[in-house]
C-alpha cells in the first residue's frame, strides 16, 4: 500500500522518519519551554508569543526547559535539564484579541458591557545549549 502523493510530499511516508533518508540522523534541536503557565515548542530563531514579561526590548531572559530533543536523544530528566539553558531576546509587546462580555438580567433594565484584551510579549529564541550562565547577565523567568 502506497503512502500517497500528499504523504510523500510532506515527508510522512512509511519509510521516512521525520522526513530523513533511512540511516541518517537529525541534528535538529528543539525544546519544550515553560513560560507563564503555558508550554511552547521552541527552536533557535523561533519567535514565540508568551504571557507578558517584565523587561525592556532587547534584554535577554532565560526560559526553563521541560523537554529537550537533540536529534534522536530526548531529555526529560530534571537533573539533566538543569544543565541546559534556553535563552531568548525580548522583541516587544503584543496584544491578544479583544474579548467583549455583556451582562444582562431580564426584566430589570440591568445591562453592562465589559471588554478585555490580554497583553503578551514576543520573544526570539537565541540559543539552546549546555552550560551555566552567570546570574548577572541572564534574568530568570
Amino acid at each position: 500500500m502506497s503512502a500517497g502523493p500528499v504523504a510523500s510530499m510532506f515527508g510522512r511516508g512509511r519509510d521516512s522518519a521525520a522526513g530523513l533518508a533511512p540511516g541518517r540522523e537529525s541534528s535538529f534541536v528543539y525544546a519544550i519551554v515553560r513560560c507563564g503557565g503555558r508550554q511552547s515548542r521552541a527552536s533557535v530563531d523561533d519567535v514565540l508569543t508568551v504571557d507578558k514579561l517584565a523587561g525592556d526590548v532587547g534584554s535577554t531572559v532565560m526560559l526553563p526547559a521541560v523537554l529537550i530533543v537533540d536529534g534522536q536523544k530526548v531529555i526529560t530528566d530534571s537533573a539533566e535539564l538543569g544543565g541546559y539553558e534556553i535563552t531568548a531576546e525580548i522583541l516587544g509587546p503584543a496584544s491578544g484579541p479583544k474579548i467583549n462580555m455583556i451582562h444582562y438580567k431580564n426584566k430589570t433594565g440591568y445591562r453592562r458591557r465589559q471588554g478585555h484584551r490580554q497583553k503578551y510579549t514576543q520573544v526570539k529564541i537565541t540559543g539552546i545549549g549546555t552550560g551555566k550562565a552567570s546570574a548577572s547577565q541572564k534574568k530568570k523567568v
